[in-house]
């Protein structure tokens, strides 16, 4: 009789484990793919570019996102909505208008390129150039050093194929802000 309800059990206990991991799987799969990366510069360090990072803050991939040679790789075909943001603090001191050569505003540009094969070259998805340290009747405040913040946003919907790459292009990379949550980039499938 023992042997029976621990027969019984195992029945039960096994096909409750087969269920927990059926709807699991089902709920991934149902996941959309999304990728999310995190940005850095290193001033010191030999790349001259913005580089994203993945598995770091609140940085993920999912959905077979890849990156590869900081360059996000679309998984599949589809609408994804893109987006990205470079934030900037840029010091407005008398020095840096010399530095310029006494040109006023300094331009901060973030655009986000796409390399298709069905295209054969790059175009530009989406760009965004914003003026810091224009004269303005706030410049006294800012230019007294405490510098000026500024973020580029961009965001929009795109018909992409798979296997196509989207990578960011940013100037002023020095004045970037890169501290978490301020620079990022990532696309995620509707």
């Amino acid at each position: 009789m023992q042997s029976g309800k621990n027969e019984a059990q195992t029945k039960t206990d096994t096909s409750e484990k087969t269920d927990h991991h059926d709807s699991l799987r089902r709920i991934g799969s149902k996941a959309k793919a999304a990728i999310h990366l995190e940005g850095s510069y290193d001033e010191d360090g030999e790349s001259n570019q913005l580089e994203w990072r993945n598995g770091q803050g609140q940085a993920f991939a999912q959905g077979g996102f890849k990156l590869e040679n900081n360059k996000i790789v679309i998984p599949q075909s589809g609408l994804f909505f893109v987006y990205s943001q470079a934030s900037f603090r840029v010091s407005c001191s008398d020095g840096d208008e010399e530095r310029m050569g006494g040109v006023g505003p300094t331009p901060l540009s973030h655009r986000i390129w796409r390399y298709s094969d069905s295209i054969g070259s790059k175009v530009s998805l989406m760009s965004a150039v914003r003026s810091a340290c224009q004269s303005t009747t706030q410049e006294d405040e800012y230019s007294s050093g405490q510098g000026w913040y500024n973020a580029v946003y961009l965001g929009a919907v795109f018909q992409l194929n798979k296997g196509d790459r989207l990578w960011t292009e940013t100037n002023q990379l020095s004045e970037l802000e890169t501290d978490e949550g301020k620079t990022f980039f990532g696309v995620f499938a509707l």
